[in-house]
């Protein structure tokens, strides 16, 4: 965990370096217009400030998709690159055009840090510290604007401040994120896995982990690449298998599950119905779309996952060690024989027959192609098979008598949840019988049913999301065994049965997942974070709180930039506060409960600003109201929206979804940023603030109905959860609508 947690901190400097430029514009600006003379240009005054957005914006538009293409750390290491010559740009600026060029340089930088520092984090952090982890940007770049406020505060106590140093001082914190970036921070092992850089994402994931036990988090990040669209949700009484008497039922009404360890496979018996648990029922509920309007108007994704974290097992609040749902299953893991290499394990063809291209190009990729075994190797003969329960069940024993030490487990993927594959069965069209693999993600739900006795606390009630698995894609004779190595397709044939990028963002999970994070983006810009951020020295000037600290003997710009700093300041105990809840509370239930809190702030500074009060009484209601305000904002609505968006998209489209949501984010911050002076003239400092508050009730009823919850899930399974919401809406869309099959393409 170590890894991750160093990791994060040097991808978080990116926004500390947001945050410094920020301010040091903010600061800046006051004597930049007395030196070209921009208070007869308005529009090139804006347009100095502004150019930061812009350049955010164009560069915004290809970050996504050629971070997808090339790498996350490639274009953190060019962020920083881009800071770097930014920073000297302005400390040259011998006119305001070279200073344009400039910032429109700087805002390249800030563009790629903003949209793949949130993406580089969510793809290398445990699921368990992630929400932590990814709110550490938003504490660095209040950090870097407090810092930088500081600095700037400073200058201007000298006689003949100095704007140039004041920007171009940018270049040296922008060293030390080149340093780490190039030095220090590996690539991201979601991406290194769907390139087919195995070795390399094994690696990686030790390293991030502090651990060498990472096969099932590997076969995760693996099972991954796909969008499951005919992901379903199963119930099962799971547990070891008991020598001759689970073999004989599992004949009947039994399948094996197989995990990512060699040696490891469990027997589940379904549960008819699938409805006796928490997640089971929600799924009917919403399938039947029964309850109130505003139950029926709510997202399944949110009914879903709201179903997990209401029953999440105590136990998964920890860390990624050991098996949830079979405790003792962890030390079979000390018998292993020897080391699992999917590497170097040859390719046999008859595994791959039937798709000449991907044989011929796994075979010149033999070091880097995705070749990792789906069920590892449980005997050397295929008739020995029958022997592997009574094994298992030996070793089972063994482990529960000597009650050894816990191991760490591989099944274990964070969040409660395990891996495992299902073997089926089937008469295909040609009458020959056949055999497929389909990927499970298990959930223990704490109690056994399906009428099986369970004295024994071997066996246990799990539901799992099923659906068909990336790492085996082709049909198996009947006669194969499913514990001989059976080895993937090479990436590229994985993401031609993928299909085409363009293809995967039309599919319906994702256009669900793109609308929840646009519309939290747009939102967040609506909902008056830079007005009351750009009018907070004005704000408290009103308020009598400026002319207070101008009787210190300080000038009218230094008590506006002090003001400004001791804002910011404010911020870092409350975001301290937000990474402790980000994991605990989770990402929903924080919106959920500073959003009113953000309304409540506006409509006080509405009143402050048109009920006749006492100069004490508006000075108190003011300045409290913005307090709170950036304190509420910077525990919810600041950080959320980006760790949303980087925890709902697929693998493979998550740079170009990424890039789309980004894009909504500086569109809209240009649209407040221009339209602030504009609404100031037209309605006045309360209509503004009215105008806020509007928007953040807005944003609480849409948190309400369409933003799940997803602290604590693997990237992965809240994908899954994503293409039964899909599922679910275009059913019972179908069944409200009278469209009979127009929907089909949906499910598919």
């Amino acid at each position: 965990m170590r890894g991750a947690v160093l990791v994060a901190i040097a991808a978080a400097i990116g926004n500390l370096l947001q945050g410094w430029d920020n301010a040091t514009i903010a600061g800046a600006m006051l004597y930049i217009k007395r030196e070209f003379h921009l208070e007869a240009s308005p529009s090139i005054e804006g347009l100095v400030v502004a150019m930061s957005l812009i350049g955010a914006t164009i560069i915004t538009t290809f970050s996504g998709p050629v971070s997808d293409m090339v790498g996350r750390r490639p274009m953190l290491i060019a962020s920083s690159l881009l800071y770097f010559v930014g920073g000297l740009v302005m400390f040259w600026s011998p006119n305001v055009y070279v200073l344009l060029l400039g910032r429109l340089v700087d805002g390249f930088g800030v563009g790629l840090a903003v949209t793949l520092v949130p993406v580089y984090i969510s793809e290398t952090a445990p699921p368990e510290i992630r929400g932590l982890l990814n709110t550490l940007p938003q504490f660095t770049g209040s950090g870097g604007m407090c810092l930088s406020y500081c600095m700037v505060f400073a200058m201007t106590l000298a006689p003949a401040p100095n704007w140039r140093l004041m920007l171009g001082v940018l270049f040296v914190p922008s060293l030390l994120f080149q340093i780490v970036t190039i030095f220090y921070m590996p690539e991201s092992p979601r991406w290194l896995v769907s390139k087919g850089r195995m070795k390399e994402a094994r690696a990686v994931l030790e390293m991030l982990r502090g651990r060498e036990d990472v096969n099932g988090e590997m076969a995760l990040l693996v099972e991954g690449l796909g969008i499951g669209g005919d992901t379903a949700i199963e119930e099962y009484v799971v547990g070891p298998s008991e020598g001759d008497a689970g073999e004989q039922e599992q004949s009947r009404d039994t399948v094996t599950l197989y995990g990512p360890e060699q040696g490891l496979s469990w027997v589940a018996q379904p549960v008819a119905g699938g409805r006796g648990s928490m997640l089971g029922s929600a799924l009917g509920l919403q399938e039947t779309r029964q309850g109130s309007m505003f139950e029926q108007m709510v997202d399944p994704v949110v009914v879903l996952l709201g179903s997990v974290h209401e029953q999440l097992p105590e136990s998964s609040a920890g860390s990624m060690r050991g098996s949830t749902l079979f405790p003792n299953l962890g030390s079979m893991l000390a018998d292993r024989s020897g080391e699992w290499d999917e590497e170097n394990v040859p390719l046999p063809d008859d595994h791959l027959d039937g798709d000449d291209d991907d044989d011929d190009e796994s075979g010149s990729k033999q070091d880097d192609g995705l070749q990792m075994p789906l069920l590892s190797r449980q005997s050397t003969d295929i008739e020995d098979r029958s022997e592997a329960p009574n094994r298992m069940s030996s070793i089972q024993r063994h482990s529960s008598i000597t009650g050894g030490v816990e191991t760490a487990s591989t099944m274990g993927i964070g969040g409660g949840w395990q891996l495992a594959w299902k073997w089926t069965e089937k008469v295909g069209e040609d009458g020959v019988k056949r055999g497929g693999v389909k990927r499970m993600y298990l959930h223990e739900e704490g109690e056994a049913a399906g009428g099986r006795e369970t004295s024994s606390s071997s066996y246990v009630h799990a539901t799992a999301l099923v659906s068909r698995s990336m790492l085996y894609t082709k049909d198996v004779l009947i006669g194969q065994s499913p514990t001989e190595p059976a080895f993937a397709n090479p990436p590229e044939a994985a993401a031609s049965a993928a299909g085409p990028v363009w293809r995967e963002l039309m599919e319906p999970s994702v256009r669900r997942a793109l609308l929840c994070g646009v519309m939290i983006q747009i939102l967040q810009q609506f909902s008056g974070i830079n007005g009351v951020l750009y009018y907070t020295p004005q704000i408290l000037d009103q308020a009598g709180v400026s002319v207070l600290l101008a009787s210190l003997g300080l000038s009218a710009e230094s008590t506006s930039i002090l003001i400004s700093g001791l804002t910011t300041l404010l911020m870092l105990p409350s975001i301290g506060v937000a990474m402790w809840l980000m994991d605990l509370s989770g990402r929903r239930s924080l919106l959920l409960w500073t959003l009113p809190v953000l309304i409540m702030t506006l409509v006080v500074l509405v009143i402050a600003n048109v009920v006749p009060m006492a100069t004490t009484v508006h000075a108190a209601l003011s300045t409290g109201s913005v307090i709170v305000y950036f304190c509420c904002f910077v525990m919810g609505f600041g950080p959320i929206p980006n760790i949303l968006c980087a925890e709902i998209f697929p693998t493979r489209v998550r740079g170009a979804c990424i890039a789309i949501c980004s894009l909504a984010f500086w569109l809209g911050d240009i649209a407040v940023t221009y339209s602030l002076p504009i609404m100031l003239t037209s309605v006045g400092l309360a209509g503004v603030f009215a105008f806020y508050a509007v928007v953040c009730c807005l944003a609480l009823v849409f948190v309400t109905l369409k933003v799940p919850e997803t602290k604590g899930l693997p990237l992965e399974v809240i994908i899954e959860f994503f293409n039964i919401g899909s599922k679910v809406a275009s059913s019972s869309s179908q069944s409200a609508g009278g469209r009979g099959d127009g929907d089909d393409n949906d499910d598919n």
